[in-house]
């Protein structure tokens, strides 16, 4: 069968050729990136663009680090794939890493954000059984998102996304962000996990409290059930720490936490990380993956650990710097209520949908998103400098000029 177009045939474009063969199920900006350097990409034109979404959290190293591509390469040359089934160098150098910076015990690896989730609510379900055959009760929060596969999308609290596929899991209780008394009266022992992101992301960048935090840990300690901590957009350095947990001091240890965006730098890994307690719900057979952990993606995970010791000063500072900027336009556009946020992860609320900043912002050579109808969400590389950000706000501030107008 020939891959070519028959002779006096025009040959597709990129765009028609994904709206005749791809599922249609992505609404695309109508822009073709082609490659990219540092934070910056450039599309088919050749026209640039300062990366403040960073392909939603995950390139955190921006494009085409030196470091990164090195250890691919050699890596690539050397072996890509082995299956769980034997022994290669890096998956027990990654979790020994993962474990002594987070304070947990043990490492699950799969493949994405998702995959993490369902195997903490699987780590959850298989410890609340052997405690009672009663104990398979979820509570999460409204306004989180945890993932798009079946026990992910019970878990997550915006009907929008569940709706289309209900019936979903039974036994999942949604409260409100930093309500205490809405998770003591809902709590129970009858509770296998309540599940949190320390910072909501898709939900529109929205810390939960350590006061609420606390409430979790206790509580769980309280009915034994566990306290599972959804890390996979608000951890590994986005922050400005290892760990969103770890904003506070003393830290708010988590049973199990998720994590996967950043850890690969593009590359497709997740994991679950667990303490002894928390690991126990997990026994030989009882979950597994093809390809989480191979030799390739964990090597890159080390590198990239190794990178982010000697960034995580800068994501503090820049971060910092990038906020300070954002409140000051607040001066010229009465429509920011606000700008929050950690480290590099940082929205502004605006008092109206505002999805047309995204293509806006497009033309000034700016690349982020807009979640929540109304908060501009920026998760830019951490390699980001204050000239980065200063080239930045003079974008924004003629996307918001125009929106003023």
């Amino acid at each position: 069968m020939s891959l070519t177009a028959p002779a006096g045939t025009a040959e597709l474009s990129t765009q028609e050729l994904e709206q005749k063969y791809l599922l249609q199920n992505y609404a695309r900006y109508p822009l073709e990136l082609t490659r990219g350097k540092g934070c910056w990409l450039w599309d088919t034109s050749g026209k640039r663009y300062l990366d403040l979404l960073a392909g939603i959290g995950v390139n955190a190293l921006g494009h085409n680090h030196p470091r990164i591509t090195r250890v691919i390469r050699d890596q690539a040359s050397r072996l890509i794939h082995t299956s769980n089934l034997y022994y290669h160098a890096y998956q027990g150098k990654l979790a020994q890493r993962i474990v002594e910076t987070s304070g947990l015990d043990r490492v699950f690896y799969c493949n994405s954000g998702t995959e993490a989730i369902e195997g903490a609510l699987k780590m959850a379900r298989g410890r609340g059984r052997q405690i009672s055959p009663d104990k398979f009760e979820f509570v999460a929060l409204n306004n989180s998102f945890h993932g798009r596969t079946f026990g992910a999308l019970s878990i997550t609290g915006q009907p929008k996304y569940r709706e289309p596929f209900e019936p979903l899991l039974p036994g999942v209780h949604f409260i409100d962000r930093n309500d205490e008394a809405a998770l003591e009266a809902v709590v129970s022992d009858r509770t296998a996990a309540i599940i949190v992101e320390g910072i909501q992301g898709e939900g529109g960048i929205l810390p939960v409290s350590e006061s609420f935090l606390r409430k979790v840990r206790a509580l769980a300690d309280k009915h034994d059930a566990l306290f599972v901590l959804d890390g996979i957009q608000c951890s590994v350095g986005r922050p400005g720490r290892y760990y969103s947990y770890q904003l506070f001091n003393p830290v708010i240890l988590p049973d199990v936490m998720t994590v996967a965006k950043p850890i690969a730098c593009g590359l497709p890994l997740g994991a679950v990380v667990a303490t002894e307690r928390a690991a126990k719900g997990i026994a030989p057979g009882m979950h597994g993956t093809t390809y989480g952990g191979g030799p390739l993606t964990t090597r890159v995970a080390l590198e990239f650990y190794d990178v982010l010791d000697e960034l995580m000063p800068s994501i503090n500072r820049v971060g910092a710097y990038f906020r300070a900027q954002l409140w000051e336009l607040r001066h010229k556009f009465s429509f920011i209520k606000e700008v929050r946020g950690e480290g590099l992860m940082i929205g502004v609320e605006i008092d109206f949908p505002c999805k047309q900043f995204v293509t806006d912002g497009m033309a000034e050579g700016l690349l982020f998103n807009v979640t929540h109808d109304t908060v501009v969400r920026f998760l830019p590389p951490y390699i980001l400098t204050e000239k980065d950000v200063d080239r930045a706000i003079r974008g924004l501030t003629r996307v918001f000029k125009k929106a003023k107008g």
